[in-house]
């Protein structure tokens, strides 16, 4: 997501977990806070309960949050980017905005100004489903609040429009003055442990640790020059476009890390014949994956229990994990079995403990440069931590922005890729439930939350149930242009009518057979949360 990078940096939270406690507002979009991310789901009921914050929800469902929210805008899935609009055109027209944060701190607000002119609260009923007085409200309570924190999640991200719902989001904290503040900020929350640290270290296509661009000739010396070796100018490829060239043949070999794209990425049918393509298939994980099962060679490696290091979480806090036991078997760290290849392929790597490589990642991230084993002995820094004697920082961009001036981005709505007809009536969105994680690889092996939440579910609401003559616990089938699934209904509020939910954790149900791999074309990301589908009694 370029051009939010300039302004906004990483893509990490702008403030602190701690903050969301404290604050006087909090809108939650496109998170299923309570269920993805319960510790951050505890300190938003606390704030509701204990604080008096006042909290606008933003979700197609009902999800756990609604019963502690002043409003719940229940919009259609998909149009994010038009309930945004709206908010911003209710605030400019009341004249709610902050005038002198708009003038000393940002730029393109004209524009801005314009785009959102046409998206007044009855036209964003008409598209989005949610009441004009509503907006309304949900417009005036967010911009009177003194300090509001944005909350989102890949309910925001897992679209086409991803990009453009995340640049929404910053435009309407930047109308309302809330970056740079404690207590306010554009605070997404991670989807998976440690993703935070993955991607500071560089596990982007497009940019070395601490997010320095591969094109930028400065930033490619340094690492030239640090690693001894030639590195190429040119971006890489996305999870998704890795997956198109090892279907066409331009990708002969794919080396997976702790990944499930045969339960996690979207159109399943066609990934399996995209990895069935390659030469070589390398997969180095805890436990035989659906994607394991189906490599070349499985490496077995330590789980965080068992190895020393550090993690980087949601708010940008660097925490040491340290080896309570010894790993089984042959498995060892990640790094070890990373340096073995490479000393394998006459590139040596002479690493003696996670330490070292710590101390080599200071030296060429400044982010990092003041975080020390030493330092983060008892409790975590947060980056940016530029050096030795500095606190970290608790929250980000508070008298500049990093490019200087916040930048504010004129958004078109635009509608998703695949929206309901006659022979795909439904919508379906997908998720997770409070028991399960991700692909289930840990989760659906532990015997706690699989007797809690023994398989996956389809939330369908009364009305459509009704109407198709299904019943609760019924087995039903679940069919979109990709292919179909069986799975067990649940009659539940919980889904608006028009729209099921299903959760992707259960192997025997692979829900993302379904869903749509259109892309957003600035992140990369598929569209998970909105495919159409239809549904009939197994």
């Amino acid at each position: 997501m370029a051009g939010l990078a300039a302004t906004f940096g990483s893509g990490a939270m702008t403030n602190s977990i701690d903050e969301i406690e404290y604050t006087d507002l909090i809108l939650a979009t496109g998170t299923n806070t309570t269920e993805n991310h319960p510790v951050i789901g505890a300190k938003v009921k606390r704030a509701v309960k204990q604080q008096g914050a006042k909290l606008i929800v933003i979700d197609p469902r009902k999800i756990d949050l609604v019963k502690y929210a002043d409003i719940w805008l229940c919009q259609k899935p998909g149009t994010d980017v038009a309930v945004l609009n709206g908010l911003m055109n209710v605030i400019l027209t009341e004249g709610l905005e902050a005038k002198d944060y708009i003038k000393d701190r940002t730029e393109g607000f004209d524009a801005l100004k314009a785009m959102v002119a046409k998206y007044t609260p009855e036209y964003v009923e008409k598209i989005s489903g949610v009441p004009a007085e509503d907006l309304k409200k949900a417009a005036r309570l967010y911009a009177g609040a003194k300090r509001a924190s944005i909350l989102y999640a890949m309910g925001i991200t897992q679209h086409i429009s991803g990009t453009d719902n995340v640049k929404s989001i910053a435009n309407l904290s930047m109308l309302c003055g809330n970056v740079g503040i404690e207590g306010g900020g554009v605070n997404p929350l991670r989807g998976q442990n440690n993703v935070q640290g993955a991607c500071d270290m560089g596990g982007l296509p497009n940019v070395y640790p601490a997010y320095q661009q591969v094109a930028a000739e400065d930033a490619r010396k340094k690492f030239e020059s640090a690693w001894g070796a030639v590195l190429s100018p040119k971006p890489g490829l996305t999870l998704m476009e890795m997956m198109a060239a090892a279907g066409d043949g331009r990708i002969k070999a794919l080396y997976i890390m702790g990944e499930n794209p045969l339960l996690s990425d979207p159109d399943l049918h066609h990934v399996k014949k995209e990895l069935q393509n390659l030469d070589l298939l390398v997969v180095q994980d805890l436990f035989l994956t659906e994607t394991a099962e189906i490599a070349d060679v499985v490496l077995p490696v330590a789980s965080f229990a068992e190895k020393d290091g550090t993690f980087s979480n949601t708010e940008r806090r660097v925490q040491r994990v340290r080896k309570a036991i010894e790993p089984p078997g042959e498995a060892k760290t990640d790094w070890e079995v990373i340096c073995g290849i490479s000393n394998q392929f006459g590139y040596p790597m002479s690493y003696t403990s996670a330490e070292d490589i710590f101390e080599e990642i200071r030296t060429l991230t400044p982010s990092y440069a003041g975080i020390t084993y030493s330092r983060i002995e008892k409790e975590g820094l947060q980056w940016p931590c530029p050096t030795t004697d500095h606190q970290g920082t608790k929250f980000l961009h508070k008298d500049r922005f990093s490019r200087g001036l916040g930048l504010f981005s004129a958004i078109e709505y635009i509608p998703p890729d695949e929206l309901p007809d006659k022979d795909y009536p439904l919508l379906l969105t997908t998720g997770r439930v409070l028991y399960h994680y991700h692909t289930g690889t840990m989760t659906t092996r532990a015997e706690g939350p699989s007797e809690r939440y023994p398989e996956s579910l389809v939330e369908i609401n009364p009305q459509d149930a009704n109407k198709l003559g299904i019943i609760d616990g019924q087995t039903v089938v679940v069919t979109s242009r990709r292919g179909e699934v069986e799975a067990k209904a649940q009659i539940t509020e919980k889904s608006t009518p028009g729209t099921i939910f299903m959760n992707f954790h259960f192997t025997n149900t692979p829900v993302n057979l379904l869903t749509n791999p259109a892309l957003d074309p600035t992140g990369k990301i598929p569209e998970f949360k909105v495919c159409a589908v239809k549904l009939k009694a197994a």
